[in-house]
């Protein structure tokens, strides 16, 4: 197991919630689990973070960050915000964090 660290309010902070889409439940079959992040949030925050909430190894964070889609409402346009995404690998001999339960 990871070593315990302290879990602070700024750990949930850069974690908001999990992302749960086919593609990333796919990911699932590779240790891989899928978050949305805050949007001024680093690879190290995020590795700190998981590690804190769920008390697991991480073997390594992916950062995207998906660019809003221009959308039109009643003819006048609009833009979605941006979503950063994380996609926490953990390592081997880790068990998955299941995310529909709750922390």
């Amino acid at each position: 197991m990871a070593k315990k660290q302290h879990t602070d309010a700024r750990h949930y902070d850069v974690i908001l919630a999990p992302h749960i889409t086919e593609k990333s439940t796919l990911l699932s079959e590779h240790n891989a689990v899928v978050f949305k992040v805050a949007g001024t949030a680093t690879k190290p925050q995020v590795k700190e973070a998981i590690e804190a909430i769920y008390d697991r190894k991480v073997a390594g964070v992916n950062i995207i960050v998906q660019k809003g889609k221009t959308k039109r409402w009643k003819g006048l346009p609009y833009k979605r915000t941006d979503v950063k995404k994380a996609i926490v690998t953990l390592a081997e001999g880790q068990d998955a964090i299941d995310i529909t339960s709750g922390i």
